[in-house]
Formats: structure tokens, sequence, C-alpha cells
């Protein structure tokens, strides 16, 4: 396998995850869904984490500087792996190749949710990962896609949901998760990645994410999303599906 781990866990044939996160880049996770991880840590399910690029064009930091924010982002969660895929920031596509990288990740991770970039966002790169990840969920569940892990062949494996996160562009959410509880700590795991944030003592160039006001965005649009559901802070996602429930009195 070509693909870098930030989780040396590739000897075993199956690591069973709850939910499994998906980012075109290091960071997209925290920022927009790491709250409902932590959520579902507190609730004693399991969570897994793979980062499409590195984030190398980032304009800040570096590639293997990412990764070490990924690494501490992901223990501060709880997360049981983190992966990178380490296909090219800004510039990977919709490829056989890509497409198959994913479903691996899928059979080996075994989720029962997805959750997924934004399906069109500021970053282009979203977008397209939104299309790629998608698609990927689809072509696990058959079996006549054949991959390998540790040269042994892989069962199918079709996660019951995707879900797609509202990243930089507000959209109307299908989905509102109450992250009161771990608000807070969802700003930590941001702040891991120190490189991509305010930071008063760089030198390095500013960005949209540098500003100090950057913070106050991330909580003024988990308030306005939590205030319709009666919560303090909520994360948002859109569905391709209906959403389902089995008791309408536990909906906020």
């Amino acid at each position: 396998m070509s693909h870098r781990f930030l989780a040396l866990l590739h000897e075993y044939d199956i690591m069973k995850v709850d939910i499994l996160a998906i980012g075109a880049h290091p960071d997209d996770v925290e920022l927009s869904c790491c709250g409902t991880l932590l959520n579902a840590v507190d609730n004693g399910k399991k969570i897994g984490i793979v980062d499409l690029t590195q984030g190398e064009m980032g304009t800040r930091g570096s590639a293997e500087l990412r990764l070490k924010e990924a690494r501490d982002s992901a223990s501060l969660m709880g997360a049981s792996f983190r992966n990178n895929l380490s296909m090219r920031d800004g510039f990977f596509e919709i490829t056989e190749e890509n497409l198959l990288l994913i479903v691996e990740q899928i059979r080996w991770s075994t989720p029962s949710i997805v959750l997924a970039n934004s399906e069109e966002d500021r970053h282009p790169d979203h977008g397209r990962a939104a299309e790629l990840i998608s698609r990927a969920c689809f072509l696990a569940g058959l079996a006549k896609v054949e991959t390998t892990w540790d040269g042994k062949p892989q069962e199918k494996w079709r996660p019951s949901a995707v879900y797609h996160y509202i990243q930089d562009r507000n959209s109307e959410p299908h989905l509102v998760v109450d992250i009161s509880k771990n608000f807070d700590k969802k700003i930590e795991c941001i702040k891991c990645f120190k490189s991509q944030f305010y930071d008063p003592t760089s030198d390095e160039p500013e960005t949209p994410l540098t500003n100090k006001d950057f913070f106050d965005f991330i909580a003024g649009k988990a308030k306005t999303y939590g205030r319709h559901i009666h919560a303090e802070y909520a994360e948002m996602f859109t569905s391709k599906r209906y959403i389902g429930v089995d008791d309408i009195t536990k909906l906020q």
C-alpha cells in the first residue's frame, strides 16, 4: 500500500468502528464534525478518521507538521486510528485508483456511518471529495469490486448512511447534532493545528483562517444552528436519502 498511516494498525484484517469520518484535508474533520465524533466517543462508540491529502498546499506549515498536528488531534479525540491516503492536495481527481483507496479503508474499518465533506463549498477539493467518498461507499458494497488488505482479499461492506458535514458555505441541513457538551473540546482539537490558525508569534502569510476572529466565526455558526434545536452549539449535515428514527420523541 502506498498510502501513509498515522496509526500503524494495518496488521489487523478489520479495525471495526461505528463512525468513519473522512476529510479532503487534515483539519476538515475537526472544523466540521469533531463535536459529533466526541459525542460518539462519550457514548462508547468507536471512531476512525481518514484524511485524503496531507494538506501540503496550505499557505502555512508543511505536510510533515500537518501530519503531527493530525496525530495530536486524533489522540485528543479518542480516535481508534487516523490514516492518510496521500492524494495530491488540490489536484486529486475521481479516479479508479482513488476510489479503491477509500474502498479499502471502508472495508477495513466496516463503519455503520461515514461522515464526508460538503457536497459544494468554497474550496473545490471539498465538493470533489464528497463525490469521491460517496461513490466509494457504494462501490465498497459490490462483491465484484476486488480489493486486498495486506495481501488478503477484503469482504464487501457498505455503510448504512453517508452524511455530508457542512463546511465554510452554509447549506440547508437535513440533520443537526447538539454538540454543546463537547464544543470546548472541539475547539481544543482544532487548535491542535497550530500552523493553520491564529498565532500572534507567526511570521507566515495571513490567510482567512489565521484571523483572530476565526474562532468567533466557528462559535457563531454553531450557535446559529444550535438555536433551532434548543441547543447552545450544533454541527450540521446533509443527506442524499431520508433519515429515519424509531422514536420521534427523542428528536429535539
